[in-house]
């Protein structure tokens, strides 16, 4: 990871390439830069969905952080999972197919760790997850490969994105909406103000 220089009014850095995550973020209207991590993004056995999800944001934003240390980083990973399985990204075509139809006309659960710390800082760390629970409604095959062939489900955990053409195939939702999408914002928006990094809802009055 390359010793990028930051501007000093950069309150966070977001260690995510999504660009779910970002545009989340940007709601909020805070300024950051992005500079996504290469952490190993695979389960360790035994470990459960939100245990994992925990762990790899925080390494996600520790990775990051120690190259850019006195700067606050936020870390998230999101899964889906289906009956104890966890579904990350399709690697194809074909398994982005396999997986909604796992999905369809059934309820699974979306996790989504998140974590903010400063290598300068490390007691001040703070993590925690979100958990969602989404139904697809009954999709016919046809209805599959048409959505598959569009590409949205290609790059997106489960194989759908809720913020996108997905939204026709997603009949409920039990939990929070963002954080289906990638990042659980109230948690977020919550840790950034107690660390006082940075309060939405001042800014705007500004």
């Amino acid at each position: 990871m390359n010793g990028k220089i930051i501007s000093k009014d950069i309150r966070l850095i977001l260690a995510s390439g999504s660009p779910r995550r970002r545009e989340l973020l940007e709601s909020l209207g805070i300024r950051f830069e992005v500079i996504p991590s290469d952490v190993d993004e695979s389960f360790l056995p035994l470990e459960t969905p939100h245990e994992g999800v925990m762990r790899l944001a925080l390494e996600k934003a520790g990775e990051v952080s120690q190259a850019f240390r006195n700067y606050w980083t936020l870390g998230a990973d999101t899964i889906v999972v289906i009956e104890g399985k966890i579904l990350g990204k399709p690697l194809d075509k074909e398994e982005a197919a396999l997986m909604l139809g796992s999905l369809t006309g059934r309820t699974h659960e979306v996790y989504t760790g998140y974590a903010m710390l400063n290598s300068a800082c490390m007691d001040l760390a703070v993590s925690g997850y979100s958990r969602s629970e989404v139904f697809i409604r009954d999709l016919s095959s046809g209805e599959i490969q048409e959505y598959v062939e569009t590409g949205e489900p290609l790059d997106k955990a489960g194989a759908y994105a809720i913020q996108g053409l997905g939204a026709a195939i997603v009949q409920r939702i039990n939990g929070s909406y963002t954080n289906v999408v990638g990042l659980p914002l109230c948690e977020v928006a919550r840790e950034l103000k107690r660390l006082q990094i940075y309060d939405f809802l001042k800014a705007r009055k500004q």
